[in-house]
């Protein structure tokens, strides 16, 4: 084992971010560590390296073991060249191999058993510095560079002249390089193209050491790890489940199933105890009325069986007492985004048409006369590199900012339904439950119930300010709004950001039923193979369309 983890619990204030938090690793392992934005991942990474000290609990790490860990933010290392800072991250490698050298000096000169405590240590140092990948560390780095694709970057340019995804990509490198006993990767595929991720996943998976990684890329997690550790939302403690992403689903699918019979049956208990109730009371109340003669054994007879039937009741209202006490909460309703209007009247139609729009901010264009027309029945990917546009294009679309030249033109039954990734949508100010509210007519109750039984939020959350949920609680939001508006045009802004698994597949789910167009920005590689349709490209203020 190189590390345990046990019953660690962490609060800010009144809001208790981790409780109870146990489980081990051991070496080679891979884990993954998953759950919503907010529910304290970062900060049990910051536990075990010691930067945050846990309320109550134990950080164990196995003597010896070297622990390296790649933060989410990279701090600029001024004054540093390349080949300097990555020497300096292979430190302690260079240590060892300089102690293998020292080691084989000393033997040659001394012999009896100082020779083979120092052969001893030798041999023990020496496995490390192996197992480590210290022999070829030369190769190693041409290697490790090619593949992050910052090989072309001189190596005595300075750290502090790159940009940050090159920064991001460096700092990688040098975890990569220096291959601790256990690695702590905290979103480590942020900053990576698909072929560079591709290239990450291969070395992983043939790098010897534990990880624990961050991550909400769901294919690297199918591809690297072998167990996931679910933090989860509500109740702060966690769940370990073996296997990769894909046996993560299925028994999470499992637990759903065995939820709702559990739901089922206890509910199914619940109306026969009730009919056995109403029966039982009414057999009380009707027994038949004794003659004369038969007056003092008719009396000890109806007696009996009146003690007996009490007793039935009793027992029938304990049952019922104990279930409705802790009852089997009800499963949340599948989510549904279904479109006001019936998808057929957009048949044979344009919904939606985009014609010479551009944009600039001050004298930087971002595109320039982008035309097209979305069909009743598109689904279209729109991708292209960060500050390509993609997201400006959305909220001219959606209406939410206005193109400097063009027009946006829906037909008459469109009803757009926007989901933006900076969630700039939502007023801070307002309560969860009148964020959701908007126009409706419905009563509160209604509103209410219809906030909840997604599984999106809970009772106590409805009249929380917005600006006092996590980054993901507003994600949420927007999706219940999204569903509620019921739109039959979708515009989504990298939908699958900050949202936990289980809600991220029932939206995806939900997206695969919509009849209706979809235009989406995404780089979640799981949810472009599972979207498929036409792919857009926005590059250099062109948009290219391609089938």
């Amino acid at each position: 084992m190189i590390l345990s983890i046990s019953a660690i619990s962490k609060a800010y204030g009144i809001e208790q971010v981790l409780k109870n938090i146990s489980f081990t690793i051991e070496a080679n392992q891979r884990v993954g560590l998953i759950g919503a934005n907010g529910v304290g991942k970062t900060t049990l990474l910051k536990i075990i390296l010691g930067e945050v000290e846990a309320d109550r609990g134990e950080v164990s790490i196995a003597k010896g073991a070297e622990v390296g860990c790649l933060p989410q933010t990279i701090v600029n290392f001024f004054g540093k060249t390349i080949e300097n800072f990555l020497y300096d991250a292979t430190g302690s490698l260079r240590e060892l191999e300089s102690r293998l050298r020292q080691l084989e000096q000393a033997m040659s000169q001394l012999g009896g058993e100082e020779q083979e405590a120092l052969i001893a240590e030798y041999g023990s140092t020496a496995d490390q510095f192996e197992r480590r990948g210290g022999y070829g560390i030369d190769h190693k780095t041409n290697v490790v560079l090619a593949g992050l694709r910052i090989d072309h970057i001189a190596r005595d340019s300075e750290v502090a002249t790159l940009s940050g995804g090159e920064k991001a990509r460096l700092s990688l490198a040098a975890l990569l390089l220096r291959s601790p006993d256990l690695m702590l990767l905290d979103e480590p595929t942020n900053h990576l193209d698909f072929a560079t991720l591709d290239w990450l996943e291969g070395f992983l998976q043939n790098q010897r050491g534990a990880l624990l990684v961050v991550s909400h890329d769901r294919l690297f997690l199918d591809r690297v790890v072998d167990t996931l550790i679910e933090i989860d939302e509500y109740s702060r403690t966690c769940k370990v489940y073996k296997g990769n992403y894909e046996a993560y689903l299925e028994s999470k699918a499992l637990e759903r199933a065995k939820w709702e019979k559990e739901y089922q049956d206890q509910q199914e208990e619940i109306k026969a105890l009730h009919l056995s109730l109403k029966g039982k009371a009414r057999t009380l109340g009707h027994n038949r009325a004794a003659t004369d003669n038969d007056k003092v054994g008719h009396d000890f007879f109806i007696g009996r069986t009146q003690a007996s039937i009490s007793r039935n009741i009793r027992a029938v209202k304990e049952r019922l007492h104990r279930l409705e006490a802790n009852p089997v909460p009800r499963p949340p309703e599948q989510l549904r985004i279904n479109p006001e209007f019936d998808p057929d009247t957009l048949s044979g139609k344009m919904p939606l048409v985009v014609s010479g729009v551009s944009k600039s901010f001050g004298r930087q264009g971002v595109f320039d006369k982008v035309s097209f027309a979305l069909s009743a029945d598109d689904r279209v990917l729109l991708m292209g590199e960060n500050g390509a546009g993609k997201s400006t294009l959305l909220k001219i679309i959606a209406g939410a900012e206005a193109p400097d030249t063009g027009s946006v033109t829906l037909a008459p039954t469109v009803k757009i339904g926007y989901l933006d990734q900076e969630q700039e949508s939502l007023n801070l100010k307002q309560t969860v439950l009148d964020a959701y509210r908007g126009d409706s007519p419905l009563p509160e109750e209604k509103l209410v119930s219809n906030l909840i039984r997604h599984g999106l939020f809970v009772y106590d959350d409805v009249r929380k300010p917005v600006g006092a949920l996590s980054i993901g609680q507003r994600r949420k939001l927007q999706i219940a709004i999204l569903v509620a508006r019921r739109a039959n045009v979708l515009l989504l802004d990298e939908p699958t950001n900050h949202v936990s698994f289980d809600i991220l597949e029932e939206l995806e789910k939900a997206l695969m039923d919509f009849p209706g167009p979809i235009m989406a920005v995404s780089h979640d590689r799981a949810f472009i193979r599972r979207f498929g349709g036409r792919i857009w490209e926005l590059k250099d203020g062109v948009l290219n369309l391609y089938p």
